[in-house]
């Protein structure tokens, strides 16, 4: 198969040529989806004014000039100088029945790049809250597409392991007992112990305030003990993450841990290089660098700090370190942070700083994928009724419940097992869906209802489409017919649609890959589901009038469902048998 963009854009390029000479080889035609036509080719506006001429007669020379019989019926040219391009239906169908036989369908394998992503990014001892939704579910959407395009990618999990108050925990583990049931709490209820420290702290009771400040300056040293009662607070919570990512479905591992302590020992050479090259300079007291294109109020530089003035290091000297290897060790030529949007500026500079340092050449692409607030009905960020950050286990497990109750009415005939395991994966999917349908970048209101509902534009619905369809195919291979290969043909015009919309899936995952933005995925999909729902209800399947009809159907529908689950699966949704 090939893509219809792809295929129109290169005789377009070709009729150009021919119409207007070779100084025009490689002019983009400025391909576009219509309401009027498949597509149009808005170039003649674009190139009126070079030639001489107007919109219109540039556009009525370049159909004289365009050989696409074999792909559209006659083009034409309409409004102020746009060229309507339709594609031929037998066409399409020859497109599709291709499609059907690639196991990719359609989607290219790129030249590879390696893109390091750094998302979710927890911290050890606290719960995981639904700020870090997005930057989870975003960042494992973009990871997975990145990859199903050929791309090698480094999961980044940029945990907060280290700094002050890991003497409070590490002393209150100590106070409670290793093994104790306070100890376990790590693991199930983070917030729990990490408060309870801070009270014992606060009070100071016998002490422990003191004996937290020691076990910092321990744990920077590098004693043994201290190392090893650090390293237990991490299997703790890493145990805890895990449950959640378990929950969400995502793809990040022990293995793609890289916390803030990662680069623990390069944080004096990073500010010993950038004092040589003159990058740096001390102000009050803290190692600074000031970049002219950032600047404050008053037009002076803002600082990034990358020394702070009691000779500690903070998040500025980390992210430099942190870019450099990734960079220098792990030889990317794209990396990602997705990242929340009030960091922008301190990334921004960060990237700009490590550019002047020579750690970050101009050929590799370093890109912030901003991620926007979660928000409640009220329109503030997304808390609890005490204003506390909602916790993304309770809000997960919520999600599930309704998703179980919608179910339990609409098929109460599902035993206990398989309605609940439907119901995680719908509820989960729901919330997932939600959040990757919006820009990444926008704000978007947490509605459950909305969420696990079976109609709009949600992740039940795409899912009941996928079930619907395998429900088509179970009833017919129980009725006998398994129409596995041939060819898939046109004879009604929502065959037609829905055979336009398969084809576009390849530039769709592409364009998520370039763009970062799994939305549009999302939105082709919603558009899949409902262009198939048209083709179901105007094209009888099982009750075509004749089998070689009854055939092609079949065979559009199992094409429909392998564009709807892998393109689900990119976006880490699953695509329930049953529903």
């Amino acid at each position: 198969m090939v893509s219809p963009a792809d295929v129109l854009t290169e005789r377009l390029q070709r009729a150009l040529v021919a119409a207007f000479g070779g100084e025009y080889a490689g002019t983009d035609p400025v391909l576009r989806p219509s309401q009027f036509a498949d597509f149009q080719a808005n170039v003649a506006l674009a190139l009126a004014k070079r030639l001489g001429s107007n919109p219109r007669a540039v556009a009525t020379t370049l159909v004289e000039h365009l050989d696409v019989a074999d792909v559209c019926v006659a083009p034409e040219v309409s409004g102020p100088g746009f060229v309507n391009l339709t594609l031929r239906g037998d066409w399409l169908a020859t497109q599709a029945t291709g499609q059907a036989a690639d196991p990719r369908l359609g989607v290219p394998v790129q030249q590879p790049q390696l893109v390091p992503i750094d998302y979710s990014a927890p911290n050890v001892a606290k719960e995981m809250h639904v700020g870090h939704l997005r930057t989870t579910v975003v960042g494992d959407a973009l990871a997975r597409t990145l990859e199903h395009l050929g791309h090698r990618v480094v999961r980044q999990n940029h945990i907060g392991d280290w700094g002050t108050p890991f003497g409070m925990l590490i002393e209150h583990l100590l106070d409670v007992g290793e093994d104790s049931e306070a100890a376990k709490l790590l693991a199930s209820d983070p917030n729990a112990f990490y408060q309870a420290a801070r009270a014992e702290f606060d009070a100071d009771t016998d002490g422990f305030a003191d004996r937290a400040r020691r076990r910092v300056v321990a744990l920077q040293a590098g004693d043994p003990d201290t190392l090893r009662l650090w390293q237990e607070l991490i299997d703790l919570s890493t145990a805890y993450f895990n449950s959640i990512y378990d929950l969400l479905d995502v793809t990040l591992t022990d293995a793609d841990l890289a916390g803030e302590s990662t680069y623990n020992a390069e944080l004096a050479q990073i500010c010993d290089e950038l004092e040589a090259a003159g990058l740096a300079t001390v102000s009050d007291g803290a190692l600074c660098v000031f970049l002219e294109e950032f600047t404050g109020r008053e037009g002076k530089p803002v600082p990034l700090i990358v020394r702070k003035s009691d000779g500690g290091y903070g998040y500025g000297t980390t992210d430099l370190a942190t870019i450099r290897h990734r960079v220098r060790d792990l030889h990317a030529d794209r990396v990602l942070y997705v990242v929340g949007a009030p960091q922008h500026l301190h990334l921004q500079m960060v990237f700009a700083a490590a550019r002047k340092a020579g750690w970050l050449p101009d050929d590799v692409e370093v890109v912030h994928v901003q991620i926007g607030n979660v928000l409640g009905a009220d329109g503030k960020i997304l808390k609890t009724r005490s204003g506390a950050p909602l916790r993304l286990r309770a809000l997960l497990e919520e999600a599930v419940e309704r998703a179980a109750a919608v179910l339990e009415e609409a098929r109460p005939e599902l035993s206990p097992e398989e309605r609940g395991r439907i119901a995680r994966q719908v509820g989960i999917g729901a919330v997932k869906y939600a959040d990757l349908s919006v820009a990444h970048d926008s704000e978007y209101t947490f509605d459950l209802d909305r969420m696990v509902s079976l109609t709009g534009n949600t992740g039940p619905y795409l899912q009941y489409a996928a079930a619907r369809i395998r429900s088509i195919l179970r009833r017919a291979e129980e009725g006998g017919v398994s129409p596995v290969n041939g060819p898939i043909v046109q004879t009604e015009d929502a065959e037609r649609d829905l055979m336009l919309a398969l084809l576009g899936f390849g530039d769709v995952v592409a364009g998520v890959g370039a763009a970062l933005e799994p939305h549009r995925l999302c939105g082709y999909l919603f558009d899949l589901a409902q262009r198939f729902t048209t083709f179901y209800d105007q094209c009888p399947v099982l009750k075509a009038p004749e089998p070689a009809v009854r055939d092609a159907r079949l065979r559009l529908c199992g094409l429909t469902l392998r564009v709807l689950e892998q393109g689900l699966g990119l976006l880490g949704i699953a695509a329930p048998e049953r529903m």
